[in-house]
């Protein structure tokens, strides 16, 4: 489903990038993402009814088929414009004598097989012992996390120097990584996903716990991000529009403003503290996150020629999803790191034997009621695995700027 909705994605970019000029693409991005603002409030009853009713499994298949009746009609203008372009002789003809096997080495190089077996087998290797290390016997000096560790640097080395000197076709265009902009746009992309997973991962079971929220509630909360990045990156796409600039938003406005929303979050985001300052912190991410993205997608655009659009808007999607697994990845570490030790330090004698199952389940941690000793140890260590997790995310924003 996830994968399914980014290519959805990357196809409207294109079709906006296709249909509007570089001065009002801005606004036409954050016009594609607007309805966020009313569709996420949706969310949370819905997961509700689902959670209460027919279960999370009917959840997921609900949407395989909602959303292919949804998307329809833009499947039906994408082909009708497609036959157009073709009966007017725009389209090339792609007619080849090739057998079958001939077409599957053929695509294999052009669209870099290897090189992609490479660079995902090398991610997967890499960043899945930092959540598996605390549930081996050793830890880090555990055979398997170092030999997965180990392995998955020496693919990504591999991926390095088979798409520099061997590839014939290759996955990531180096010619277009040179340009300083787009490499800027890129790793700013990949920064801001790692910074969003981290503080993002756990953050609707927190708001339940800790904060004593339904799911509804944690939902709303949680989407005050997505209701305001989505809202505010149409005043950018105006600003932008209107004044033809973009660097100094990103650099003089987004910057600060996601800094002070995140630090304040290592003092808010703690027991005992009224939710209203969390969704302050929550309002400032929005509009820093916001003007992020408009201004990066911006950036690549505006540094190539239109018809290196796709490919670059293809390099700054991969690279936001390397920076979303990095960042999951990482939250994921720091929370097995320190939580289940939290919570054998905090829970009453009588409850320490139950903390695998408290640590493993929210439905557990909920069961306990509010002001129990138990229930206000499950929360002290809730705040002092997010403290870690905001202080590393103050430190990614930090080295943005």
């Amino acid at each position: 489903m996830y994968h399914s909705y980014n290519g959805l994605d990357y196809s409207m970019s294109i079709f906006v990038a296709d249909t509007s000029s570089l001065k009002n693409r801005g606004f036409m991005f954050a016009f594609t993402s607007s309805p966020y603002i009313i569709t996420t409030w949706i969310g949370g009853p819905l997961a509700t009814r689902f959670y209460n009713g027919a279960g999370f499994r009917w959840g997921f298949g609900a949407f395989a088929i909602i959303t292919p009746i949804v998307c329809t009609p833009l499947f039906v203008l994408f082909l009708y414009n497609y036959r157009k372009a073709r009966n007017l002789g725009l389209m090339p003809n792609h007619h080849t004598d090739r057998t079958t096997l001939q077409s599957l080495k053929h695509y294999a190089i052009e669209f870099d097989l290897v090189g992609l077996i490479l660079i995902c087998g090398g991610f997967a290797l890499f960043l899945l012992p930092f959540s598996l290390y605390s549930y081996q016997p050793d830890g880090w000096k555990s055979p398997m996390i170092i030999c997965m560790i180990v392995s998955g640097g020496l693919l990504l080395i591999a991926f390095a120097l088979y798409e520099r000197y061997i590839a014939p076709t290759t996955f990531i265009p180096f010619s277009l990584l040179s340009d300083r902009t787009v490499l800027g746009a890129n790793i700013l992309a990949a920064a801001l996903f790692v910074s969003f997973y981290i503080w993002d991962s756990y953050f609707s079971s927190f708001l339940q716990v800790v904060n004593g929220l339904t799911i509804t509630e944690a939902s709303y909360v949680g989407n005050i991000y997505t209701i305001g990045s989505c809202f505010w990156a149409l005043v950018v796409g105006a600003i932008i529009r209107w004044h033809g600039r973009f660097k100094g938003l990103a650099l003089y406005f987004g910057v600060p403003v996601t800094i002070l929303g995140i630090a304040l979050m290592i003092h808010f985001r703690q027991p005992g503290v009224n939710i209203g300052y969390v969704v302050m912190c929550q309002i400032f991410i929005a509009f820093g996150g916001g003007t992020f993205v408009i201004c990066e997608q911006l950036a690549v655009m505006a540094a190539t020629s239109h018809q290196f659009v796709a490919v670059v808007l293809a390099m700054e999607g991969m690279f936001s999803s390397v920076g979303g697994a990095i960042g999951s990845t990482v939250a994921a570490a720091i929370w097995t790191g320190t939580f289940p030790q939290r919570l054998q330090e905090y829970l009453p004698p009588a409850d320490k034997a139950d903390y695998v199952s408290i640590y493993s389940s929210l439905t557990t941690q909920l069961s306990y009621a509010k002001g129990t000793p138990a229930r206000t140890a499950i929360e002290r260590a809730y705040g002092d695995s997010q403290k870690y997790v905001i202080i590393l995310t103050t430190r990614v924003e930090r080295d943005i700027r």
